[in-house]
């Protein structure tokens, strides 16, 4: 009786759902810079997907996701905005926040990245550091920018103080736009030029991965041969890259309009949210996803 009683207890202490139990990759060691590094050199695919909340992130994590990025795209999927301009950095301060929360208390092994939402470091130097400490101070171990060019020195600026930093170029949703529409970046010999150019300075600048949005499968491979110390991760630019991210949203089947062409819906051959995840990262690890005929350009 007394067992039953603090069994109830416990019940009633949590009455709105409770984050999963600990993952069974808990032997795993936690993700690392080095991990990544190390993943990057011997040809490992590394899985990334967003997050925006505790539950969510936490079971991510048990799927044997090792990235998890709180992205500015919960503009677009949790707020209902058109673009992630309007993303505060108090916005993902609050979203960083409940995720750390969520891996700590679910110990979580994955490495946690956040996005400086537009408007947070484009001023300074000095403002992307005071930017940048706060998710980190929220629960970040990387913050992540768009663009190349004048972002190097801001890179080279994060890293000399200690802050991890994934760079972001093809389609960058913040200049969106600037850059007229959500399209295809890097296709011809001077956009393509310019891409590397870009990615090997933010490489030199101390970037440890870069985002590659929307470019060339060809050119996505490319840059990954040159660029051995900066993994990069693909999402709709082929499956030559270091590794993959989706938006969480999409590749659940759940957004609120069509899925871009990048996108694969993992729910569709699962019965479970958590399935539908360790689907996406049997798919990365194995190549299947994605598939450059269907998902890239």
């Amino acid at each position: 009786m007394a067992q039953e009683s603090a069994g109830n207890a416990s019940a009633a202490a949590s009455p709105y759902g409770t984050l999963p139990p600990a993952s069974p990759l808990a032997t795993r060691k936690p993700i690392s810079l080095p991990r990544i590094q190390e993943m990057h050199t011997r040809g490992e695919k590394i899985t990334m997907l967003t997050a925006y909340d505790a539950t969510f992130a936490a079971v991510a994590d048990a799927a044997g996701v090792e990235c998890i990025l709180v992205g500015d795209s919960l503009g677009m999927v949790c707020q209902g905005l058109h673009s992630t301009v309007g993303v505060t950095l108090e916005d993902m301060a609050y979203h960083t926040e409940s995720v750390a929360r969520g891996l700590r208390r679910s110990q979580g092994t994955a490495w946690l990245i956040g996005d400086l939402p537009f408007g947070s470091y484009q001023e300074s130097k000095e403002q992307a550091v005071r930017s940048a400490s706060v998710l980190m101070q929220a629960g970040a171990h990387m913050v992540k920018l768009e663009g190349g060019g004048w972002t190097t020195e801001v890179v080279h600026f994060l890293v000399e103080r200690g802050i991890p930093v994934c760079a972001h170029l093809g389609l960058t949703p913040q200049t969106v736009h600037a850059l007229g529409g959500y399209r295809v970046q890097g296709r011809g010999d001077v956009a393509s030029d310019l891409m590397k150019k870009q990615a090997l300075a933010l490489q030199d600048a101390g970037a440890s991965m870069v985002v590659l949005e929307m470019v060339p499968a060809p050119l996505s491979a490319e840059l990954t041969q040159e660029l051995p110390h900066c993994a990069t991760i693909g999402i709709g630019a082929g499956k030559g890259t270091a590794g993959q991210v989706l938006v969480l949203h999409d590749m659940l089947g759940v957004n609120l309009g069509k899925n871009p062409k990048f996108v694969r819906n993992f729910m569709q051959e699962s019965t479970s949210i958590r399935g539908a995840m360790e689907a996406y990262v049997a798919a990365v690890k194995n190549g299947s996803f994605p598939d450059d005929a269907i998902h890239a350009w």
